[in-house]
């Protein structure tokens, strides 16, 4: 009888088998009982992981840990070396178009799992069918291998000694230097508070300089131009960097010279400056006439008007004679030596005072 049963059994179990191969079905095509529910208007989404670990189709996906669709498909494209993923979710579950995916671990050794989220600031769009969740948008958590195996090089060697020795050397540095820590961090609060008070006056200088490396940038063929130009300059400097370093020598040299000259003759170098100081003063008294003075003397013969201005010269003199009526010009004008009929006779009178002027 039980052998009848075992027979029964092995024949069911290779038509259920014939019957799988015949519809072509897989055990991951399966879904796996007590998943998520994703109703009757699923849509799909595809996300970019660089490294899905050991993430199997038919893993949940969830949001706010609440599962709402699962892994349907995980491939690597031709030529690429990321990991697409590509979920099942749940119609009525609504998700910004530019949400996160997430590589989870449900416990310590527990299943992954896919973790959608929106953003937290600036959710947009509505997270469609066929919709992608790029690479930058995309993450996992940190295996429980690196997690010991950090753990492992920090303990081992990775630096407790080093910590150790760190924390003895700072409290020997610190113990007796407290006043100076004090200050010093009293300094550096200060400088905190400078720099915080002059933020804009640093923002500005730093727009400046971007403003000047932007210059800088558009002119760049210039400055190459003027660098390479700048080149023969700078050898014909370099051969004659001798005659340069004798002439800073000589310079030198002078310069001693004028500083002992002027140390000796100060003192009449003050005297003179003293004595100028009165023929000073005279000039900037004299400020408005002079320039008038100055006006006058293209004005040669001068006028009446500069009369008074001039005292102790001459400029249009007048000459008055005056003589007795009968006086006689000695020696008198000879015949021969004169035209006929000039000069007029000698006995004539001269003209009275006031009469004739020369």
């Amino acid at each position: 009888m039980n052998r009848r049963r075992a027979v029964a059994a092995g024949l069911a179990a290779a038509l259920a088998g014939g019957a799988l191969a015949g519809c072509d079905l897989s055990v991951q095509s399966m879904p796996l009982p007590g998943g998520a529910d994703v109703g009757g208007h699923p849509y799909t989404v595809t996300a970019t992981f660089t490294n899905v670990l050991n993430l199997v189709p038919q893993s949940a996906v969830k949001v706010n840990d609440v599962a709402v669709g699962r892994v349907t498909k995980v491939t690597l494209p031709d030529g690429g070396w990321n990991a697409q993923v590509t979920m099942l979710v749940n119609g009525d579950v609504k998700l910004p178009e530019n949400a996160y995916a997430q590589l989870q671990q449900s416990s310590l050794l527990g299943e992954k799992y896919i973790a959608l989220s929106p953003p937290t600031t600036g959710a947009t769009g509505r997270l469609g069918d066929h919709a992608s969740i790029p690479l930058e948008r995309t993450n996992r958590n940190p295996e429980v291998e690196e997690v010991l195996g950090a753990l492992s090089m920090l303990l081992n060697g990775g630096g407790i000694a080093q910590i150790h020795t760190i924390t003895t050397e700072l409290n020997h540095a610190m113990t007796g230097n407290e006043k100076e820590i004090r200050s010093l961090l009293e300094r550096l609060s200060k400088l905190s508070g400078s720099l915080d008070a002059n933020k804009g006056n640093i923002t500005a200088a730093i727009d400046g300089l971007a403003k000047l490396t932007a210059t800088m940038s558009d002119r760049k063929e210039e400055i190459g131009t003027v660098l390479d130009d700048l080149a023969p300059g700078l050898k014909v400097l370099e051969k004659q960097r001798g005659q340069l370093v004798q002439m800073l020598g000589s310079l030198d040299k002078l310069s001693g010279v004028a500083v002992k000259t002027l140390n000796a003759s100060k003192d009449d170098m003050v005297a003179d400056l003293k004595a100028l100081d009165p023929i000073v003063r005279k000039l900037a008294d004299s400020g408005r006439d002079l320039p008038r003075a100055l006006q006058v003397l293209l004005t040669f013969p001068f006028t009446d008007a500069v009369l008074p201005a001039v005292k102790g010269d001459y400029l249009n003199a007048y000459l008055h004679v005056t003589a007795r009526p009968g006086t006689e010009i000695i020696p008198p004008l000879t015949e021969p030596e004169t035209a006929p009929g000039y000069p007029p006779s000698t006995t004539a009178p001269l003209p009275a005072a006031g009469e004739g002027n020369s």
